[in-house]
């Protein structure tokens, strides 16, 4: 769902997107170009993986996708609110959603740097919205690890063997988000980084808040590939179903981990088809993979445009949206 973790922030970037409008319009345009790509890439095979199934896995595919997503920014939101900025939900999808456009243009800096932007034009200082991005991020990867680690061996246990140290990973990760350690380590980003520290520790009842959220959006994109794969196989068992949520968790984590690739664009369907293949063919791995990139983006670039509406809506003062709206009846 979250860009990967910067190893420093350009300060010179953020100052030229927070001066500059035209910049930011221009970083929106290229991410949506980028994304375009993506698909453009792909689109032969997207159209020959649409052939091969009914009209409504595919549309449940997306809507799949985008109430995961809906409940990730959920997740997001509530740990921003446990560092000190209390977001509506229509601000929160803007800077989530409009920021997270910034995955596809290449390097790891755009989306963070456009999060920080948006979350500053809302009250929220930058380190604060750095910091939660990270931590929503650390947070989703150990659900995505743990959910891979839980199903892989017994739905790809070839797969599982080569990525036994799945099992390592998610303690460290749950060390890693004690509120000490975690304040610790962000702190220490942030005077690299040459940023004032956290303000605020994220309380556990946050951070709990923030966790059951996560696993019920990973839980929620599992159904995505659950009903592509019911579709071209006739099975729609449990069984099934955890093999689909397993392979894009795993999927999703290693293309996570591919930093230098956009949006880990080929890594995770790489990653998809060597955990479905075993089970259910080369070629119906395929289809799941084609069909997922494409329910993700459409979800991605959706999302963005519903958060830049909402978001913009709730900057407006009551009285000019109340005209806004009267301006808008009466032009009908």
């Amino acid at each position: 769902m979250l860009s990967r973790l910067p190893g420093r922030l350009p300060g010179r970037l953020l100052s030229r997107l927070r001066s500059s409008r035209l910049l930011r319009v221009l970083l929106a345009l290229v991410a949506l170009a980028f994304a375009g790509y993506g698909l453009h890439r792909s689109w032969d095979g997207t159209v020959s993986a649409l052939a091969r199934l009914s009209w409504w896995s595919p549309a449940g595919a997306c809507a799949a996708v985008t109430t995961g997503a809906g409940l990730m920014m959920v997740a997001w939101r509530r740990v921003v609110a446990g560092l000190g900025s209390a977001f509506p939900l229509g601000v929160a999808a803007r800077v989530l959603f409009v920021g997270q456009l910034g995955k596809y243009v290449p390097g790891s800096v755009w989306a963070y740097a456009a999060m920080m932007e948006l979350g500053r034009d809302h009250g929220c200082p930058p380190r604060r919205t750095f910091s939660a991005t990270s931590i929503a991020l650390v947070v989703s990867l150990g659900c995505a690890v743990a959910l891979a680690a839980a199903t892989l061996p017994f739905t790809a246990r070839s797969v599982a063997e080569q990525a036994w140290y799945l099992a390592l990973i998610v303690p460290v990760i749950a060390v890693c988000l004690h509120p000490g350690v975690l304040t610790w380590g962000l702190n220490l980003v942030l005077r690299l980084a040459r940023r004032d520290p956290l303000d605020e520790v994220l309380p556990g009842r946050a951070l709990l808040a923030a966790v059951a959220w996560t696993v019920s959006g990973w839980l929620v994109y599992g159904l995505h590939a659950w009903l592509v794969l019911g579709d071209l196989t006739g099975d729609f068992s449990l069984s099934t179903y955890l093999l689909g949520a397993g392979a894009y968790a795993f999927a999703w984590a290693s293309g996570l981990l591919a930093a230098f690739v956009p949006a880990g664009v080929g890594v995770r369907e790489g990653a998809m088809v060597l955990v479905l293949a075993p089970s259910v063919g080369t070629g119906n791995a395929v289809v799941v993979a084609v069909l997922s990139r494409l329910a993700f983006t459409l979800t991605d670039v959706a999302w963005a445009g519903i958060g830049f509406l909402l978001g913009r809506r709730a900057a407006q003062p009551p009285g000019e949206a109340a005209a806004t709206s009267a301006s808008t009846y009466a032009a009908q």
